[in-house]
């Protein structure tokens, strides 16, 4: 009797685990339908699947509630859901603190109309990261969009006025300033890390320049990129913008070429397939501008700027 028992409770504990295996094989294949499905832009889709695998879930997984929370939250921010995007992101805070559900759910708050609480939890995810340059940026970009730029300039001095710990901190401030249109604070800040020959440093210096119309330094620049790290898809890019720039479209568009035959991470394809685009576009082929719109609309469905060109050319 006693052995018999022994083989039942082995018994039920076999198919206990079982459950749990099976359990835990649904939650991970609903969260990967939904960064499947978010990253082919089908957010409503993405949200139910994120939703799904929440929900089996137990109160042991924390940062797994967390981890597939924040992925349904980047999907309502998409989506411009800013009433589920606040709830989901005090579903996070719950669980604790978070930089990026406080930032999101400001986002949701501002949009709302709620200005207090936005600065408030835009305040809190700051806190948290207080030398988080790209955050400080994003923030100064949700100010800017409702006519507030004053505000989020506060957030962009925060980090700005920081001591720079090195030349990623560098980086970062020319960043910042190559965005507010302020080339020549960019170009002092990118400097010492162009001098370096700092990768991403030496790819920005270069685009400032071509802000400022200085397509003979930018070319330059792209030329030491290229003979530093090789014959790279940034390189021609780089190269690409400043026969562009020159109206020299035909070999602007010799350099995209070249540059798509060459190994590429999924952003570099993304930036020669557009500059592509805008290539056929100024030599006046609209019908093949089109076509390549088209393409890469399949590849980026939610590319915003492909999404303009196309929207442009279909009226052509």
């Amino acid at each position: 009797m006693k052995k018999k028992k022994l083989l039942a409770l082995a018994a039920v504990m076999l198919l206990l685990t079982g459950c749990g295996d099976k359990t835990k094989e649904k939650l991970e294949s609903a969260r990967d339908a939904g960064i499947s499905a978010m990253e082919q832009a089908q957010y409503e889709q993405a949200v139910t699947s994120f939703e799904q695998a929440y929900a089996l879930c137990d109160e042991k997984m924390p940062e797994t509630k967390t981890d597939i929370s924040l992925y349904e939250a980047a999907c309502q921010m998409k989506m411009e859901d800013y009433e589920s995007l606040k709830n989901t992101c005090t579903r996070i805070l719950e669980l604790g603190e978070n930089a990026d559900a406080y930032y999101m759910r400001g986002v949701a708050f501002l949009k709302l109309g709620e200005t207090d609480a936005a600065k408030a939890d835009f305040d809190g995810a700051m806190t948290l990261k207080p030398k988080d340059y790209e955050m400080a940026l994003n923030i100064y970009r949700q100010y800017e969009e409702i006519s507030q730029s004053a505000v989020g300039d506060q957030y962009l001095q925060q980090v700005l006025n920081q001591e720079s710990a090195g030349m990623e901190d560098d980086y970062q401030k020319g960043s910042i300033y190559y965005y507010l249109g302020d080339y020549e604070k960019a170009a002092e800040a990118l400097a010492p890390s162009v001098e370096a020959k700092k990768e991403d440093a030496m790819r920005l210096m270069g685009q400032v320049y071509l802000a400022q119309g200085d397509t003979q330094s930018a070319w330059v620049v792209y030329q030491q990129y290229k003979e530093t790290f090789g014959e790279t898809a940034e390189s021609y890019n780089g190269i690409a913008l400043c026969d562009m720039a020159d109206g020299d479209y035909d070999t602007a568009l010799q350099d995209i070429q070249t540059g798509l035959s060459l190994k590429l991470s999924d952003s570099s394809r993304r930036d020669l397939l557009y500059n592509e685009i805008v290539v056929y576009e100024k030599k006046q082929d609209f019908q093949t501008a089109k076509q390549k719109a088209e393409e890469f609309m399949q590849l980026y469905p939610d590319d915003e700027a492909g999404q303009r060109e196309y929207d442009f050319l279909s009226t052509r």
